[in-house]
């Protein structure tokens, strides 16, 4: 079977997910559906003087003092696990196809800094990296394509692998890339994945410096309020998700379970701003228009659209500012996954893939939760609160990063 341009069909066989709500799939949905939050105090580190001191953080076994690099990895490690597990494919060890890896940029962490300042007696950085040499373990932690190449050797993916950060919508770019490989002909099944681990000090205080974060701290579970009129920023948080990705037809072949499909992915570049979005939404509009147009769908198609949905008002204005020059008076319901589990950063537009096939599997909109306060300039049914019934065939998953990074997904039930 061929897609409208000729191309094999993308067919999803396996997934994996990892948040602050839990671990697997089927936990992470049930909660989703339920409209509980994974939000909570940060523990990880001191947050005194801090304007925010929440997070979804996913505490993994043994997790203290983990580096960002080691919990993307271990988070990483544990949805390919599931993913190839439910696809049921290849041997252990041997994995039919490339991994295309979605993760965050690297860069030595506080404490490893403040550690080597100590040592050499020397705050300066030319004291630090003096006591920094011969340190294998320093950099091969922080060698930014090294998470994807331990994760190669061990699930035994075939060439090198691919590693890419774009910012929000980095996971998707993940998902783009896999599909398009299979749709090309290179390769019949891969494993595409986004994950973050940047709960940090530095990071938070970073995104806290731009003002971009809620500071709602008294009760952190009802902080992250997208599309709400009293939203004030999001929630920083961490996961993970893997997508097995197949041919279609290999995957029927061989007799595989189809989740459904990835019939289409568009992106548009806007270099206006370093976080903001260009007033004029063409990168948005058009990264939702490319995805339609490479499922070969319109608009009138699309039963539900995962928002990216951040919960800062430049983002959600934006992002409704795009659904109507998109789909007009008529647009679909969209929700945000982003008011229960927060921003996964790199991880989000994997996990919204994944929540996106689900959507199409039970015919269950996950709410928005911490909708009190409708804002009277936002006029879509963002599924306040309460998950909803629906049949939903066609799903736009969206993904909007800082630089003006958007990729948008289509998600598609299998072919009747």
């Amino acid at each position: 079977m061929r897609d409208h341009l000729g191309r094999p069909l993308v067919a999803v066989t396996g997934i994996g997910a990892v948040t602050s709500l839990g671990f697997g799939v089927a936990d992470n949905w049930s909660r989703l559906l339920a409209g509980q939050s994974g939000i909570r105090r940060i523990t990880r580190f001191p947050t005194d003087h801090l304007k925010t001191a929440i997070a979804g953080t996913v505490d993994l076994p043994g997790g203290e003092g983990f580096t960002s690099p080691v919990r993307v990895e271990r988070m990483a490690a544990m949805v390919m696990e599931e993913a190839i597990a439910e696809a049921a494919i290849g041997a252990a060890g041997n994995f039919p196809g490339p991994l295309f890896l979605g993760m965050p940029p690297v860069e030595i962490e506080w404490p490893v800094r403040f550690d080597l300042a100590r040592r050499a007696h020397d705050p300066s950085y030319a004291g630090m990296t003096k006591q920094a040499e011969r340190r294998a373990d320093i950099y091969e932690t922080y060698l930014y394509g090294g998470v994807g190449e331990r994760l190669a050797a061990r699930f035994g993916t075939r060439g090198a692998p691919i590693s890419v950060t774009t910012a929000c919508a980095t996971g998707a770019t993940a998902i783009q890339l896999g599909a398009e490989a299979i749709q090309r002909g290179e390769c019949d099944a891969c494993i595409a994945l986004g994950a973050d681990g940047s709960v940090h000090a530095e990071s938070l205080i970073r995104f806290s410096l731009l003002s971009a974060l809620s500071t709602r701290d008294d009760d952190p579970t009802k902080a992250s309020r997208p599309f709400e009129k009293n939203r004030a920023g999001f929630v920083m948080s961490e996961g993970a998700a893997a997508l097995v990705l197949e041919n279609y037809e290999t995957a029927r072949a061989r007799g595989a379970t189809i989740l459904g499909l990835v019939a289409g992915a568009g992106e548009r570049a806007d270099n206006f701003h370093r976080t903001r979005s260009n007033p004029d939404g063409r990168a948005i509009v058009g990264a939702m228009r490319n995805a339609l147009a490479d499922a070969g769908l319109e608009p009138a198609d699309i039963s539900y659209v995962n928002a990216h949905g951040t919960g800062t008002p430049e983002n959600d204005k934006m992002e409704t500012f795009g659904m109507r020059a998109v789909f007009g008076e008529d647009a679909p319901p969209i929700s945000s996954n982003k008011s229960m589990i927060g921003h996964t950063l790199s991880a989000a537009g994997a996990l919204e893939a994944v929540f996106s096939l689900l959507t199409i599997r039970d015919g269950r909109l996950p709410p928005t939760i911490n909708h009190d306060e409708p804002d009277p300039s936002i006029t879509l049914d963002v599924v306040p609160n309460v998950a909803r019934d629906a049949a939903v065939r066609h799903v736009l998953s969206n993904s909007f990063g800082f630089g003006g990074q958007n990729v948008c997904l289509v998600l598609s039930g299998e072919p009747a």
